[in-house]
């Protein structure tokens, strides 16, 4: 799943705006996963998700 970042904490987390308009909030440790320094406002992101629906990891579309 794709969205949008709302709003980001590098030492909190933050929220991202999914394409179907709901919110999802994501802790820093799915940032920390996900290898990136920084996220910006209005980027677009790959959300993946645990088994238990909390957000596991980010990534950038463009990478693989």
């Amino acid at each position: 799943m794709q969205g949008t970042v709302a709003t980001f904490e590098q030492d909190k987390g933050g929220s991202v705006l999914l394409d179907d308009g709901s919110t999802l909030i994501f802790g820093a440790d799915a940032f920390a996963a996900s290898g990136l320094r920084l996220l910006r406002l209005g980027q677009r992101v790959r959300i993946e998700l645990g088994p238990e629906g909390v957000v596991r990891r980010l990534t950038l579309p463009t990478l693989p």
